[in-house]
């Protein structure tokens, strides 16, 4: 049996299906289906998939969104944060209809800025994201997933505390690109590498001082 956010997301799905076809005789032969950082279209796409591509795409994201919880071989961890998990993935399939309406609206003729219109949604994806992350614990797909996270419980834990506020403070960077168009971009992608960037590193110094630890403890109980 589906669980409430996988039919949430099967009926997006569904809409974006129904959508494409209702609106397909309307369409331009190329469809607009890439903007650059000042917000003009720089790329098209023939017709058929500027209307169905991502739909098409989101019906096998579903079915990996499905799959994740079942085959991690840590699952029952994700079971443990599972209400955050099944919001996300609404979110994120969410995000991806709005983008799909974006762009039919945009090749039906109506103009707005796109970056104005992507920075409070990335900026509310970004923000609950640093939630999931500041709930999820040790898994091999929802996370900061590193060689030290992933080999340390204690790692995990501290990293995913800092990322938690990390990726909050991006979010909210993310919803200036509403204010300040032309480094809209910036505000929603730099924040995010920088974070990722960081870390990463931190994962990696947080697990040295963590086996140190473990290393004077062994050391002390073998000079008792």
């Amino acid at each position: 049996m589906m669980r409430r956010s996988e039919l949430i997301v099967l009926g997006l799905i569904i809409a974006s299906f129904i959508i494409g076809a209702g609106i397909y005789p309307l369409m331009p032969e190329e469809v607009a289906s890439h903007w650059n950082a000042t917000g003009e279209v720089d790329g098209y796409m023939p017709k058929f998939w500027g209307v169905f591509l991502l739909p098409v795409i989101s019906v096998p994201l579903l079915v990996l969104f499905i799959l994740i919880p079942r085959i991690d071989p840590l699952r029952e961890n994700i079971e443990n944060f599972r209400r955050y998990y099944d919001l996300l993935v609404v979110l994120i399939m969410s995000f991806l209809f709005y983008i799909y309406v974006l762009t039919i609206a945009w090749s039906l003729g109506y103009r707005y800025s796109m970056n104005k219109a992507l920075s409070p949604a990335i900026g509310v994806l970004l923000y609950y994201m640093g939630i999931v992350v500041g709930n999820a614990k040790r898994n091999w797909f929802v996370g900061i997933r590193t060689p030290w996270t992933l080999s340390s419980d204690v790692v995990w834990d501290k990293t995913h505390r800092k990322g938690a506020r990390l990726f909050k403070i991006c979010g909210l960077i993310a919803f200036l690109g509403i204010l300040f168009e032309e480094y809209a971009v910036f505000f929603m992608v730099a924040p995010v590498i920088s974070t990722s960037a960081y870390l990463i590193i931190y994962s990696y110094w947080e697990y040295g001082r963590v086996r140190r630890g473990e290393t004077r403890g062994i050391k002390k109980k073998k000079s008792k």
